[in-house]
């Protein structure tokens, strides 16, 4: 990245945190999954008023980059505003090409494991086993959006009577076609209809935020349409934003950050996962 660019992106990233004030939370870290050499990392945003003896709501985000790269660190002012507003916010590793040479069919066993793990440890957690949120952006938003739609794809040795199936989805220009008119279908060799959400929509899919720009070159437009409609074919929730003339990624940028975070307040407040009114205030 150009340096021009970088500091222009950084003084909108200053911008917006002293305009709007988010909470500065720490995460803690524990580790959800070994496999070969590789430990997966949870990163756990809690309240700063967190009380052991009360039970919170959960949302669980994985990172974008194509299942190549990415850090938990994309979705840190997600989680930390959403930590601040009464829930536990969680920022899952998973396994990545670039680290692990490994492919998106293990990345969503990795996240599938991450979403079961807070549930099987939901009472250790101080989580509501019925309210974990799973989240995203691209790549990560596919993650999510696969746990949430596509039985199977599972890791060995995990405990299958506890579900990885999240109760919700928040969805950030996702990748949800990996057939050739999506993305990623060079990637699938050959099995792209067992992990593309959009062709395993049915019945019982969770109530879906989505947020999607309509000038991204990544991922098409078209496929958050399709999904919508299939979503609302089998009867579920789908509320689908659209940013005219937004561009890929645009959600950790400016004014958009400010939009999709208060947008996706307003979506878990329905859904009985925060209470009361958004607190993200303008400071100017």
């Amino acid at each position: 990245m150009k340096p021009f660019i970088y500091l222009l992106i950084m003084s909108l990233c200053f911008s917006v945190n002293a305009q709007y004030k988010i909470a500065d939370i720490t995460p803690e870290t524990l580790i959800y999954k070994e496999i070969d050499t590789v430990k997966l990392k949870l990163h756990i945003y809690k309240p700063l008023d967190f009380n052991p003896s009360k039970t919170y709501s959960c949302i669980v985000f994985f990172h974008g980059g194509g299942w190549n790269s990415g850090s938990y660190k994309a979705f840190s002012r997600q989680s930390s505003y959403l930590a601040s507003r009464g829930m536990i916010a969680i920022s899952a590793d998973y396994r990545l090409f670039n680290t692990h040479k490994t492919t998106p069919f293990d990345a969503v066993e990795d996240a599938k494991s991450a979403i079961r793990y807070v549930r099987k440890h939901a009472e250790t957690l101080h989580i509501n086993p019925n309210l974990i949120a799973a989240g995203g952006g691209s790549a990560g938003g596919h993650l999510a959006a696969a746990s949430g739609n596509i039985d199977g794809l599972e890791g060995s040795n995990e405990d299958l009577q506890i579900s990885s199936k999240p109760n919700a989805l928040v969805l950030f220009n996702p990748v949800y076609d990996n057939s050739k008119q999506g993305y990623g279908y060079r990637k699938m060799d050959g099995r792209y209809l067992e992990i593309s959400p959009l062709h395993n929509i049915s019945k019982g899919a969770p109530p879906t935020i989505v947020f999607f720009g309509t000038n991204d070159k990544t991922t098409p437009v078209a496929s958050s349409k399709a999904y919508e409609e299939k979503m609302k074919a089998v009867g579920s929730r789908c509320d689908l934003h659209l940013y005219e003339g937004a561009e890929h990624s645009f959600f950790n940028k400016g004014d958009y950050f400010i939009d999709t975070l208060i947008e996706t307040d307003k979506f878990l407040e329905s859904l009985g996962y925060i209470k009361g009114n958004q607190t993200l205030k303008n400071t100017q």
